[in-house]
């Protein structure tokens, strides 16, 4: 077998491509990065399968503003990741808490082995990377929900993803980082993705302070389980990309976390949907399935690579089950956090690194000839020990830092983190969008008239208003209408 490349620091970029050819060192390795950077293109479909979950969880009056931020969070993450994101995260002389400027604005990343793994040129560990910075973002921005500004969510991602997730990414998977050398285990994201987003998630509700709430029936219900279901199945579809292409080679290892993917989200829904028929006298929801499969797949994310199939079902399952019994999580804590990114995130994202402690075998991880990473059932049981100490350092650092980020930018003049109390009730699409709306424009014409209460009320009255004033056969028709404006919540 050919020789795996290795980087040369005299030529830190690759080579030049004018003199030799740079794809010659990887002959014989093709596989791994065509493999590689085809997970990179169905991580991308979480991106707006987060978008579509949220937007299905919202009202409908503020469902457009969490599609739109889904596209633009991608497109701004995009540009902190070359601008300086990526460095801070992977730079080969980082520190072991945050990297430097050495791949500022993309310098040198080409075509040289990359910092992950000598099989993939550093471009494609570039792009793959850059996706799990722009997921956790979308993740995070769901603590404005229906009540953040648009502009200052994207501001703050901006700076999230500089001083929060590149330096926790950098902890976590640059080999010079503190945990990576503890080391804690976390397969593809555990801490960098949930436990940060989660703990940010909830920083972000916590400094907005709580929704208005007037009593309308939609408040807290999701406006399209269609939207839920699609959006779940694009974000189960993209974490076999994020699992399985986090062994950054096609090894068996990698096919196995694929595997174990799948697994724990099937596990989790039947955990959920379970809790569920429990609660609520055997009946079922369509929305419960959808969060037990999602917290099966967080669940089981630092550990893909680690665990073998049944376990990876104990994962699923039991994050599941643990997520859906914290259903009143927010009233304890008393912020509203309406979309439970802490609760499903957060929560998950810490119940599965600590699983990934006591199940990780290390005969799993050495599928991929190379990796030794033995967990406390092959009697390393300091390694519990390590995952919470992953667990601890992360959630503080997220939690902190995303306030005080929030903080600052709520007192910067003019910029303004949270819509006015007329706006919210209106909605953030009417609020921070032009011409555009989720549904038919009829059902929102009286909306401008609207400051305060439920739109399905002031729709009521002016019907009741037509019912009055019309004859008695027009009176049907109007009633009729009502009826119609009665079960559509916004």
């Amino acid at each position: 077998m050919a020789e795996a490349p290795a980087f040369d620091p005299a030529f830190p970029s690759g080579g030049n491509s004018l003199e030799v050819d740079v794809n010659a060192q990887y002959v014989g390795f093709e596989y791994h990065y065509t493999y590689l950077v085809f997970c990179g293109f169905i991580v991308w479909l979480i991106i707006p399968g987060i978008g579509l979950l949220y937007g299905g969880l919202a009202r409908r009056k503020s469902a457009l503003s969490l599609l739109f931020q889904s596209i633009l969070v991608a497109a701004v993450t995009t540009f902190q990741w070359m601008f300086w994101g990526y460095s801070l995260a992977y730079s080969r002389t980082a520190n072991a808490f945050i990297g430097d400027f050495a791949n500022f604005g993309m310098k040198n990343v080409a075509a040289a082995p990359s910092p992950g793994s000598p099989y993939i040129p550093e471009i494609v560990f570039c792009l793959y990377q850059m996706l799990f910075c722009a997921c956790t973002v979308q993740i995070v921005i769901g603590g404005s929900f229906e009540r953040g500004r648009i502009l200052p969510s994207l501001i703050f991602g901006f700076f999230w993803a500089t001083i929060v997730y590149c330096p926790i990414a950098c902890w976590t998977w640059n080999s010079n980082g503190w945990l990576y050398n503890l080391p804690s285990l976390d397969f593809a994201g555990g801490g960098p993705v949930h436990i940060a987003s989660g703990w940010a998630g909830l920083a972000y509700a916590f400094v907005l302070g709580k929704r208005k709430h007037t009593g309308e029936k939609s408040h807290g219900k999701p406006h399209n389980t269609t939207l839920v279901f699609l959006g779940t199945v694009l974000i189960w579809f993209g974490w076999f990309g994020f699992n399985g292409g986090s062994a950054l080679n096609a090894s068996i290892r990698a096919m196995y976390a694929a595997f174990n993917t799948n697994t724990a989200a099937s596990t989790g829904a039947i955990g959920w949907v379970m809790v569920d028929m429990i609660r609520n006298k055997g009946k079922f929801s369509v929305v419960g399935a959808c969060e037990g499969a999602i917290a099966g797949l967080v669940g089981i994310t630092p550990a893909a690579g680690y665990v073998s199939v049944w376990l990876a079902a104990v994962i699923g399952f039991l994050t599941a089950i643990v997520c859906a019994s914290l259903q009143d999580l927010n009233d304890w804590l008393r912020i509203d956090e309406g979309l439970y990114v802490f609760k499903l995130h957060g929560i998950g994202g810490m119940v599965g690194s600590f699983l990934t402690g006591i199940f990780a075998d290390q005969a799993i991880s050495a599928l991929d000839g190379a990796t030794l990473a033995p967990g406390a059932i092959n009697g390393n049981g300091i390694q519990v020990g390590k995952q919470l100490a992953e667990i601890t350092a992360i959630s503080a650092y997220s939690f902190v830092v995303s306030c005080v980020l929030l903080l600052i930018l709520k007192y910067i003049p003019g910029l303004g983190l949270r819509v006015s109390e007329e706006a919210e009730m209106l909605g953030l699409d009417m609020d921070q969008f032009f011409d555009e709306q989720i549904g038919d424009w009829a059902e929102f014409e009286n909306m401008s008239k609207i400051t305060h209460g439920d739109v399905r009320e002031q729709g009521m009255r002016d019907v009741e208003r037509k019912v009055e004033s019309n004859s008695d056969s027009e009176r049907a028709s109007t009633e009729r209408q009502a009826v119609q404006i009665d079960g559509k919540a916004d």
